[in-house]
């Protein structure tokens, strides 16, 4: 018997959401110390077996034991950190002002959890972008159902196993499966749902979750661009956009997507790019152990189409049983090419040149939203201008990919790149309701009708009786 035929017919799926949702109504996640010892024990699970999830990392996308700690297990364990510090202040109730016409009444907001929330992960950082959304539901209170990527298997293993182990069972599910499990899922009514992938399965989601008056988070994407203006330290700007780029095979939603390069620094920085790029991977990147893999034979094939696009500087050497793909450069090219209509999720840095910072700033405003966008420029007026003339999920001057770790900073797009923020306080935000109170004592207004004029001396009086 196919061991998720009930999942497809919806039975466990059902069964795992109201047993979630019973364990929610009881109170059972409320308390503050319920809380945080879900927190704590997950931060145990990282550490105490971090082995475990670096081997399951490399298995899935061949990444190296420093870079699966510093984007996967210690990014986890930072947001843990953060949120376990300043927990107690997010939730402490937050008093506003009264109009004088409502006096005497006191008012405050207090955050409540949502219910059972459904998060739903990726594959190209599996381990980051399951549990970072759940740090956020389980410190606003919620249970949570967590679907891991089907395309990293390794690591959808390893949670499936330890999760259930370390978290309390009678708040989180863990299921694992692919578009079938997916669909079952998004069937039943939830809280809220977290989708972290791309528009297409996005849409798929808003419209389940719309049933259900659902509301939804989707962390998606699109082609972030790099701007690079003259006067720039080109070789500087190179080693910063081909880490960001080629970090995780070029497998990252914030990496630089393409190099917008005005005027003469198209030419200027392609020596650069190869000098960086030797610098971090050597002179046969398939051979570094510090560089990466392709997930899957389907996406090596979407990539590998993309090579033939404008002139290679360096790169284009691919291996489809390895799933390599050399960490490549492409300059002039144009902005209808193939490269160009879509994200490329990969190892290839297409560039583009522009005449000026106008042209630049055009460029972006007629596309999509961005989710992140980088510029490489020593004016001033340049970044006032890109940052009132450019709508961005974020916008970072200097440094791709860096504000995710910046706790205070929100993570999200604006418009095809995303809806909804998170990290840090946001987070709290996203997995709670913010709920408005209003106390208006009975006594005192008796008081007032029947012995006027009612005096600020009588009310204090009073006030101190009552």
């Amino acid at each position: 018997m196919d061991p998720h035929t009930d999942l497809l017919q919806g039975v466990d799926a059902t069964e795992t959401v109201s047993r979630l949702r019973t364990a929610f109504d009881t109170g059972h996640t409320k308390p503050l110390i319920w809380r945080k010892t879900q927190l704590r024990a997950l931060r145990r699970l990282l550490t105490e077996h971090e082995q475990v999830f670096t081997a399951a990392l490399h298995a899935d996308l061949g990444k190296n034991t420093t870079e699966a700690y510093t984007t996967e297990i210690g990014f986890t364990v930072n947001e843990i950190d953060h949120t376990l510090r300043h927990l107690d202040r997010w939730l402490r109730p937050r008093r506003v002002s009264v109009p004088l016409s409502l006096a005497p009444a006191r008012a405050r907001t207090v955050r409540e959890p949502l219910g059972t929330v459904l998060i739903i992960s990726p594959w190209n950082y599996p381990l980051q972008l399951t549990l970072a959304p759940l740090v956020a539901a389980l410190a606003a209170g919620n249970c949570a159902v967590v679907k891991p990527s089907e395309l990293a298997p390794a690591t959808s293993a390893a949670l499936a196993h330890w999760l259930p182990q370390v978290l309390d069972p009678q708040a989180v599910a863990v299921v694992e499966g692919g578009v079938a499990e997916t669909t079952a899922l998004l069937e039943q009514r939830f809280d809220h749902v977290f989708y972290t992938g791309n528009g297409t399965v996005g849409r798929i989601v808003m419209a389940a979750a719309a049933r259900h008056l659902t509301p939804v988070t989707l962390e998606l994407g699109g082609k972030s661009p790099a701007v690079v203006e003259p006067g720039a330290d080109l070789a500087t700007a190179a080693r910063r956009i081909a880490w960001g780029k080629f970090m995780n095979s070029g497998q990252t939603c914030v990496a630089p997507d393409y190099i917008l390069a005005i005027g003469e620094t198209a030419a200027g920085i392609e020596p650069h790019l190869v000098a960086a790029i030797r610098e971090m991977y050597g002179d046969d990147p398939a051979t570094s152990a510090d560089y990466g893999r392709i997930v899957n034979e389907r996406h090596f094939d979407r990539l590998t189409a993309l090579l033939t696009d404008g002139r290679t500087v360096t790169g284009g050497e691919h291996d489809r049983p390895a799933r390599y793909i050399a960490p490549t450069v492409l300059a002039d090219v144009t902005p209808d090419s193939a490269v160009m209509r879509e994200e490329v999720f990969g190892p290839i840095l297409p560039i583009v040149p522009v005449p000026d910072l106008d042209a630049a700033i055009s460029f972006i405003t007629e596309r999509d939203k961005p989710l992140a966008l980088y510029a490489f420029t020593a004016s001033q007026r340049s970044k006032r201008r890109l940052t009132t003339e450019t709508s961005s999920g974020a916008l970072a001057f200097g440094v791709p990919n860096a504000h995710l770790t910046v706790p205070g900073l929100p993570f999200g797009g604006v418009g095809e790149s995303g809806l909804g923020r998170y990290h840090g306080s946001y987070s709290l935000d996203t997995f709670s309701h913010t709920k408005a109170v209003l106390d208006k004592p009975l006594l005192l207004d008796t008081l007032r009708l029947a012995y006027p004029p009612f005096t600020r001396r009588k009310e204090r009086v009073l006030r101190r009786v009552v």
